[in-house]
């Protein structure tokens, strides 16, 4: 499946000075580490609807949104997603300005994923500079397969079409979707169009204050 804008290539996280950089170095090149997890998190309502202007966000939810990518070594994001984020929370946490609909407890969303390694899979962007890459849709199985190959905590991608993408490729090792008590009668629906069934295992739940339900599924196989 071919998929629109992408970016990659995060650092080694900061393992290794004097001795333990060469045995760190030396592990990597024999491949002798996990596979960093690709992490996927969508916030739905009880009907399915994945619209972010159906979700009414909160101080928790944007918690744990923060947690999710703070831990991860970078995140993966499709054109229309990096640029809603972009537009949103790039210059709240560049001049410390909020607008008037925003209170101050998203502020520190606003600076996690600002200081966030990116990879933006696009083939209509020219360039992008929010601290990311471009990734052409051709590149995105071998990029990601590059980036799961290298040291880290793992990796995160957000939005719609891109994850369906990863999913059809097997690429996403968690599944995390979070579920608000309200119905929205209208779509989108995450991974509409999904060639094929997907078996999952349950991991982990989580309620939140608001009775928002937090799942968290690996690949049953």
């Amino acid at each position: 499946m071919r998929t629109k804008d992408v970016v990659v290539r995060p650092a080694l996280p900061g393992a290794g000075r004097g001795r333990w950089r060469g045995l760190f170095e030396r592990a990597a090149s024999c491949h002798d580490f996990p596979m960093q997890p690709l992490r996927y998190s969508i916030n739905v309502t009880l009907d399915g609807c994945c619209d972010h202007r159906a979700i009414v966000p909160d101080e928790e939810m944007h918690r744990h949104s923060s947690a999710i990518i703070a831990r991860a070594d970078a995140i993966i994001l499709g054109r229309v997603t990096y640029g809603m984020m972009e537009e949103a929370w790039r210059p709240v946490a560049r001049t410390g300005e909020r607008p008037d609909w925003m209170p101050d407890w998203m502020e520190d969303f606003a600076r996690t994923i600002d200081a966030a390694r990116k990879y933006v899979v696009s083939d209509t962007l020219a360039g992008v500079d929010w601290n990311a890459e471009l990734v052409r849709g051709d590149r995105l199985e071998a990029t990601v397969r590059d980036l799961r190959r290298q040291p880290g905590r793992g990796l995160y991608v957000g939005g719609v079409t891109l994850p369906l993408a990863l999913a059809e490729l097997g690429l996403i090792d968690e599944y995390e979707f979070i579920v608000h008590p309200r119905l929205a009668g209208h779509g989108p629906t995450p991974f509409a169009g999904l060639s094929r069934v997907v078996d999952l295992r349950l991991v982990e739940r989580q309620e939140f204050g608001s009775g928002a339900v937090v799942l968290r599924y690996v690949p049953a196989a």
